[in-house]
Parts: C-alpha cells; structure tokens; sequence
C-alpha cells in the first residue's frame, strides 16, 4: 500500500510538471525586474523552473565558483533542435576539425556571457528576462528566431562576487530611490564586488584560466566552439552604452568576416537605439588586442566576440543621477542590454547561413594555410621540466594540441630570449606547437614574439607570450614542423630508494619546487637549501637546491617515507645521497647550506590596496602553495602585534592611510629580524623615505637631469594642439611589456633563474640602483626591452633601472619588486622569484 501511494504521488508531480507553464519573472520572483537585486540563489532557482517547465530550455550545471555558488548554462532553441542539441554540438566541432565526422544541421550557436563582474549586476537581471522573453508564449517573433538559432545564456559568470555586491547593496539601499551619487548605496567598501573571491578581474582571465570559474567555463565553451559570443558589462555611469564594432588596435590575425560581422552586428543593434533615441558609441575605448577578453579569446577562437557596456556599474544602484542631472535606472539599463543582445540573436537567425560558412571556412584555413608569420614553435624543457609541464596544462585547458619531437634535427627559428633568427638543435623531447590546427589563431597570438599594434592607444597590456611568461628557452619557426601527439600517460615515475638515504636532494627551478618545500615545511620537516653550487656523486647542483636530511628531522615520525611520498604527490624528481662530505662547493654541515625558516605570514589587505594585487598574492599562497598566510587591513598596523609574524607582504597600492608612526613601526619590526616583501606601487610609496634605501634616482646630478627633461617636456606640451596631449602622455609610459632582467644567480633572490628573467612592466617609473643593498634583477639599458609598447620617453627609464633588490636593516630585509613578479597569476617565471622571497632570502 505505502509503494502505491508514493507512486501515486510521483505520478501526480510528474503530471503536474508536465502541465506547468513557465512564470514571468515578476511572478516567480514577487516583484519587477529592476525595482531590486536579485540574489544569485534566486537567479540559479529561476533558471531551474524555467527549465523545468519548458521543453525549449535545457539547463546544465557545468562547476561551482570557490564559495561553492553554481555555475549555470541554459540553451534554448526550437522544439526541433532541442531534440538535436547534441548534434548541433557535435556539428559545430566538426565544423572547426576539432572532431571528425559529416555535419548534417546548419544551426548557429550564440552564447550570451553576463555578471563576469560581480557589481556589473544589471547583468543578471537582464539573463532572467532574456530568457523568458525567448520562452514567453506572447513572443512569436522571438520563437521564430530560435527556428534556426542555438541561443546560450550564462546568466553569472563570477557568482560570488555578485553575491558580495548584491548582499551589500541590499543592505545599503534606501527604500525611496535615492539617486544622489554621494549617498552611501553608491559606494562599495574594498574591495568591491567586481572580483570574484580570490580578488581575481575574471574578465582578463579567458586565455590563462587561473581561476576555478574560468576553467570550468572555457572547459565547457571548447566543448561547443560558438559562432558568436557576447561579454555584458557595464561601464562609468556617465557613459553612453557601447556595442561593437571595436576599436583599434585590432590584432592582426582577427579576420576580415569577424571585423565585417561585428560591422553588421552594430548596425542592428543601432537601429533598435535609434528608434528608442537611446544614445551609444561604437569603435571606442574597447579595443581587440589582449587576447584573454570575454571579447578577444571568443575572437580567437573563430567566433564573433562582441563586448556590450552599459553605463551603471556599482555606483548605479537602482537608480543615480548623471553628470546632465538625468536619473540613470536599472530598469533603463535592464532595457538596454536586453535590446542589444535580442538584436543580435536577430542579426544571427538572419545571416546564419553565411556565418556558419565562414565560420567553416575559417578553421578550414587555420588548420591548411596559418596566417601567422610564424608556423610552428618549438619550446625546450632545458632543466625545469616541471615549467614546461605546467605550460602544457596550460594548453590543454585551451584546446591547443602539441607535439613532442622523437629525434634531433638543426633548424633555424627566431630565438625568444635573444630576439635573433638563430640556428639551433631540435632535441628529443622538446615540444613542438603546429600553426597547422583548428586553434591556429589562438597559438600565434598567445607566442607570438612581439604583437604588432595598429595604435599604441590600448586598453590592457601589449606582450604576453609564453616563453616569456614560463622562462623557458623557445623558437618561432617560419616553416611547418609536425611531430607525434602528446606522450601517452605520466612521464614522472615514483621514487624508490634502497636503504636509509642521508638526505634527499630537490632541484630550484619552479613553483612546483616551492609548492613541495611549503608542504615540507607544512609539516614540521626541515628543509635546508645550498646558497653556493656543489657536486656529489658525479652530478652537478646549482645554488638553491633543497637539501632534506635525516639530522634536525630525528622526531619526525617515519621520515624517509613522508619525504618520498610527498615528492611523489606533488612529481618531484629526488636524488638520495649516503654522505654530506661533497666533492665540490660546501658540504651539508657548512654555514652556506641553510635551513629555511617556516615563513609566518600577513598579507596587507583593504581599503587603499589593490585588490587585485592582493588577490594575486592570496591565491599564489593558497591555490599554488597550500601555505597559510593571515590578511591585516591597513588600519590593524598600529596595533597589531607583529611580532607574529617573520614576513609581511605589501601588495602594489596606496598605503596613505599610514602615517610617520606605522612607517617607523614597520622599519623597527625589520631592523629586528623581519622580511618585509614590497610590490610594485607599494615600493614607491617607501621611495625616498627615512630608513628606505630605495630611491627614483641615485644621485643629485642625475636627479637635476630628470628633472630638466621633465620640464622641457611640460613645456612643449603646454602648446601642444589638443588632441596631440594623449599621444604625448603615452609617449611616457609603458603597457604591459616585456624587458629582460639581468638576474644575480648566485643571490637567493635569483635562483634557479640561469642570469636571466623576463619582467611584465607596467607603468614608467623606475627606480635607481640600491646604494646599499643587493641589486639581485636589473635592467642595464633600453636594449633589454624586447615585446610590448614602451613609449619613446619611457624607453629612458630603463637605463639602469632596479627591477629586484634587496636592502638588509639590523637583522631582517626588505625585499623591493619594482614589477609584479604575480601578475593576474599567469605570469608563471615571476612565482619563482616570490617563492625565492619567501623561502631564500635571510636565511
């Protein structure tokens, strides 16, 4: 009888869903769209009843953000390609020669990206009503579009920080409108709902995919290769709203069709504005160079990649007033953004036929005549396999396949590191990157050598290429080369030793050796390191090497087998040794092989500090190392005890807040054994201050130098033609490039480096060579740039400039990172310097 009734029940729920008919939003929700914030719970819950009550949608849950909030897609098409969704998607990457087999649909896909800014929240608001205007049966004309569209809608790219701000705002919000710009509502505290939770711009992470988010959103995009793509942001709330086409530079591998289709794209979109006089602007600001955009990597990737911006952000709230006095709503923005993206879902049911074959054509011409200079790219191991593994994962995350080379041959290639075509030895072994592939476009641009720039007005960084950013030893080749796939399986084969080794010996050359030292140190083993190169059983180590022995770790319970195994979780390559008697360089008993203290940690965090560097700086410790770390705010310093901690890291920012009293505060803690880490912006806040040896110039007379040079610039720009000023004002920084640092391997600070590192500058300024102190990375003169747009006035500021220094105070030191050695947490080379800051330097 019980079984009965519980299948008369489910019986009766699977008749009633049946006969359910999807609500409005306002229904399901208890209140307009626009007159309040929708928690992201109550957006997921919306997009689950809409797909629970409409056969047109289908919804998948593809991963969780790091607070564990859901990841959300639906599609939505016809009854007739809802049946055929899986052949749509298997169509498209036949399509693209990513899978082989006949394409039999003619179906696009549109995919609708929103919320990759968490205080970009109209965003989400907009993903509800697109989604129900497409199912709302009183929409015939939109159901007609979807007869020969796949319409894609992620409703939240970055769920947790459109959490913090909503929750926040929810908190803040007056119950009448209060449009004043000054009232609290339009002011987020630090660090704002923009990041996602560890502080990370998601939308600068497309290509690196640093992130949890990011990686299981590109995962499932590889998995259905749209052929079109859109980027909902929001923007200045005094800004007209934005749609493609985009501005220069456009890099040069993006494809007459994509540049042509974006034309025809802006073009509907601008009749709709038109008819509702809304204003907006096109082929400004935004342009499509940085290939790691919501807009560009889409772009990349054979699609037409748009970015959409609406004037809001999250100073709008529910409603703010302008520059003009006029009172900016959330519902006007819901209007705007759903205009736009419904005028191109439009735009892509009326030309679906040729997008699709250019789309085809496209991937046809990737894989059989690259457009690049460059058709293939050979990278070398050298000594630190464990980077080029980490760059293969890299890779794979974007689809792009390699191979690896199975014997040697001589070829001639442009060598990365010299900047010269050079003949050199293809090696069993190296990897080898074809043009000749589906994601062609995506290779060349993420190796290219040196992006050429149509404007040197750009919106992000110029330079990017790989090599540079893992530090390893690579060639750009002007000919094809085709080598075997991937290796099968693991290449890393466990650690086995017979008897009862001394001490064990780890290599330096990567994070993947820090993140095995923090583990160590995790769990109370003493690890040692060799400040000088030895020699021992007939092999050679260079400085750095991690030496773990059996003396100093007699209470650690069963020793040899936590070592070994921890080796082997995280694939390190031990060798044993049976005696510390060396046969070249300081024997383990020396002073120059030193134990690593266990850094105690605080990281400065909050109001005044970048969060993003602060994020960089978080997710390195807990993502990469597993180490911990505490976050103070600024405000803490005065009163906290600092005596807590044997290291403190300032991240780029303001630190204004502080006054004479923290400044010496922090000094005092130094001079008494600390390790102060300083990054980027934060070094120039301690330039020229009482205790700090860092300082812009070395002495007066080059000083009164920069100082002449300066005023005649001033001068001449005071006369300048209006229009001119920008172009001067760029001529004096640097966006985003690539300088080769010349590296004291011999310093702890540059271990594991070979001499040499390849820095992400950003910003022109620059400081002089420590008088006093260790000048462990230095630029010689401006022949060290090599990729990137460096203005020609800026270009003076390389000349004998301090990248790494290191100042020693009584006995502690303050580590001096003039560029960010984390940036955006990709620039995989720069983790090897922090770690060396971490773990190296002072002991």
């Amino acid at each position: 009888m019980r079984g009965f009734l519980i299948a008369f029940i489910l019986l009766c729920y699977v008749l009633v869903c049946a006969g359910a008919q999807p609500k409005s939003p306002k229904e399901f929700l208890g209140y307009e769209l626009g007159e309040r914030f929708t928690p992201h719970h109550r957006v997921v819950a919306y997009f689950e009843h809409v797909a629970a009550t409409n056969d047109n949608v289908h919804l998948l849950h593809y991963g969780t953000s790091y607070e564990w909030r859901p990841l959300v897609v639906a599609f939505v098409s016809s009854t007739a390609n809802m049946a055929r969704l899986e052949t749509i998607r298997q169509d498209n990457l036949r399509r693209a020669g990513i899978e082989p087999g006949e394409v039999t649909t003619r179906i696009p896909v549109v995919w609708f990206s929103y919320n990759v800014h968490g205080n970009e929240a109209v965003s989400c608001e907009t993903a509800m009503k697109t989604l129900w205007e497409l199912v709302n049966p009183a929409n015939a004309e939109n159901k007609g579009w979807l007869e020969n569209t796949v319409v894609a809608i992620d409703p939240c790219l970055n769920p947790d920080g459109q959490e913090r701000y909503v929750n926040w705002y929810n908190q803040k919000v007056n119950r009448r409108l209060q449009p004043d710009p000054q009232s609290v509502e339009h002011h987020e505290p630090w660090p704002g709902g923009r990041p996602n939770h560890y502080l990370f711009d998601l939308n600068r992470d497309w290509a690196w995919q640093v992130q949890r988010e990011s990686q299981a959103r590109v995962r499932l995009y590889n998995r259905w290769m749209p052929q079109v793509h859109v980027d909902f942001h929001e923007q200045g709330i005094n800004a007209p709203y934005y749609f493609a086409p985009a501005a220069e530079p456009v890099h040069a591998l993006v494809s007459n069709f994509q540049r042509e289709f974006q034309e025809t794209v802006g073009r509907n979109n601008a009749r709709y504005f038109d008819k509702h006089a809304w204003l907006y602007f096109t082929r400004e600001i935004f342009d499509l160079f940085y290939p790691s955009y919501g807009d560009s990597w889409p772009m990349f990737n054979g699609a037409i990649g748009m970015t959409y911006e609406q004037g809001g952000s999250g100073r709008a709230g529910l409603g703010v007033l302008t520059a003009l006095g006029d009172t900016l709503s959330l519902r006007e923005r819901i209007a705007h953004h759903y205009t736009s993206g419904m005028a191109t879902i439009e735009t892509v049911s009326t030309h679906s036929g040729r997008l699709l074959d250019e789309y085809a054509a496209y991937f046809e011409e990737s894989q059989s005549n690259p457009q690049g200079q460059y058709k293939a790219y050979v990278v070398k191991p050298g000594g630190t396999p464990e980077r080029l593994e980490t760059l293969k994962t890299l890779l794979d995350r974007n689809g792009i396949r390699y191979g690896h080379a199975e014997r040697g041959a001589r070829l001639e290639g442009l060598d990365y590191f010299s900047g010269k075509t050079v003949s050199f030895t293809l090696d069993a072994g190296d990897l080898v990157i074809s043009a000749h592939q589906p994601k062609s476009i995506l290779v060349q641009t993420l190796f290219e050598p040196n992006p050429s720039l149509s404007d040197s007005l750009t919106y992000d960084i110029t330079s990017w290429a790989l090599p540079y950013a893992y530090g390893l030893h690579a060639y750009a080749l002007e000919s094809r080369l085709e080598v075997a796939g991937p290796r099968q399986g693991t290449l890393f084969e466990a650690n086995h030793f017979e008897g009862n080794p001394l001490a064990y010996i780890c290599p330096w050359s990567s994070v993947a050796h820090a993140r095995f030292a923090a583990g160590l140190l995790n769990e109370g083993v003493r690890v040692r390191y060799a400040e000088r190169p030895f020699k021992l059983n007939g092999k050679a180590y260079p400085s750095g090497s991690l030496v773990i022995g059996r003396a100093g770790n007699e209470s650690i319970p069963n020793f040899a087998k936590r070592v070994v195994q921890l080796a082997d979780t995280y694939q390190i390559r031990l060798d044993a040794v049976m005696t510390g008697y060396v046969e070249a360089g300081k024997d383990f008993g020396s002073g120059a092989v030193k134990a690593i203290q266990a850094p105690k940690v605080a990281l400065i965090g909050g109001n005044g500090v970048s969060s993003l560097s602060v994020g960089e700086v978080w997710h390195f410790f807990e993502q990469e190392l597993d180490y911990p770390l505490s976050i103070l705010v600024p405000e803490q310093l005065a009163s906290a005890d600092l005596s807590q901690y044997n290291t403190i890291i300032l991240p780029s920012g303001n630190y204004d807040v502080w006054g004479d009293d923290e400044v010496r505060k922090l000094h005092a803690w130094v001079t008494a054994g600390g390790k102060l880490i300083v990054i980027e912006a934060a070094v120039g806040f301690l330039a020229g201050r009482e205790g700090f040896g860092i300082t812009t110039y070395l002495n007066d007379a080059e000083r009164k130098e920069a100082e002449e040079r300066h005023e005649r610039d001033a001068k001449a720009a005071r006369v300048m033609d209006f229009q001119h000023r920008e172009r001067e004002r760029i001529s004096h920084t640097v966006s985003g490039a690539i300088v080769e640092v010349k590296m004291d391997h011999s310093y702890a600070l540059g271990f594991g480096t070979g001499g040499a590192y390849y820095t992400l500058r950003n910003g022109g300024r620059r400081y002089a060579y420590l008088k006093n102190g260790i000048n462990a990375g230095i630029i010689p003169d401006p022949t060290y740039h090599r990729a990137g747009f460096v203005g020609a006035k800026a270009k003076m500021g390389l000349r004998e400039s301090l990248v790494f220094g290191v100042e020693h105070k009584g006995r502690g030191q303050i580590i001096y990172m003039a560029d960010n050695p984390l940036f955006r947490g990709f620039w995989e080379y720069g983790k090897l310097i922090m770690s060396n800051a971490l773990f190296m330097v002072g002991y």
